[in-house]
């Protein structure tokens, strides 16, 4: 199976050899479940790192059958992201009572979808970029919304005109599917075992939740819906519920990693 590219930062991919077994290991980061893929021959834990990770070292506990469990660490280096300013309405940045009772429940629900880890394994772990255009925003900038500062940027913007295809950036499934506060019209998809991606202010969504989409597949059409300072995709790849750098898994040519100090 084609892998990601490693890179052992927050919001990176740390790639974990396993060794041969029969069966496929078990492991587990934290209290989240770990994608395992390989074959007898040899495992490898694909582990996403989270933005907010400390440098230094980590663990994984992997299992083998009803063997004792044991542990693979890795090093996760200091990165620095860039920094980013928009402006943007300001009811988008200090919100209404009625908009804060939507968001909440929205959170709600969205943690559910993002926690979402089905049994079947992905296809691959190599994906398109789900729109042509120039990447105009990367993974990991860290956002101030009319000077106030938010969460670090989670995926990647690829701008381009309202109406451009959008399509499905590898093979797998529709979980989610709606009109959210910040994240505007977004469609989630079920890639296998832990690995989800998002598309993000759409102006129009083609599929429905339980769609069983093949690598390319259109799903909608770029938009500037929800909180945005003009059309774009907005495009997010999340591995054992954390979200990590979707340009780890572009084929080689379709773009490298973020920018990084």
């Amino acid at each position: 199976m084609d892998l990601p590219q490693q890179r052992l930062v927050p919001g990176g991919v740390a790639m974990l050899s396993l060794g041969p077994s029969e069966q496929r290991p078990s492991a587990r980061f934290g209290d989240k479940p770990v994608l395992v893929v390989g074959d007898a021959n040899g495992w490898t834990a694909v582990v996403g790192i989270p933005l907010g990770a400390k440098p230094g070292p980590l663990s994984v506990s992997v299992r083998r059958g009803n063997g004792p469990a044991s542990t693979r660490s890795f090093t996760v280096e200091a990165a620095q992201y860039a920094e980013q300013r928009l402006k943007v309405a300001p009811g988008k940045v200090d919100l209404a009572k009625a908009d804060l009772e939507r968001y909440e429940r929205e959170r709600v629900h969205l943690a559910a979808v993002a926690a979402t880890v089905s049994e079947s394994l992905p296809a691959t772990l190599r994906m398109r970029q789900p729109t042509v255009g120039p990447r105009s925003s990367s993974f990991g900038l860290r956002r101030f919304f009319n000077n106030q500062p938010r969460n670090p940027h989670s995926g990647m913007d690829i701008a381009a005109p309202v109406g451009t295809p959008v399509v499905a950036a590898a093979a797998g499934r529709v979980i989610d599917a709606g009109d959210y506060f910040f994240n505007g019209n977004t469609v989630w998809i079920d890639h296998g075992a832990g690995l989800l991606t998002m598309y993000c202010h759409l102006d129009s969504i083609t599929v429905q939740p339980g769609a069983e989409l093949a690598a390319g597949e259109p799903i909608g059409t770029v938009g500037a819906t929800g909180r945005v300072t003009g059309p774009h995709l907005h495009w997010s790849v999340s591995l054992n519920r954390t979200m990590v750098d979707p340009a780890l898994f572009l084929a080689p040519g379709s773009g490298g990693p973020g920018p990084f100090k």
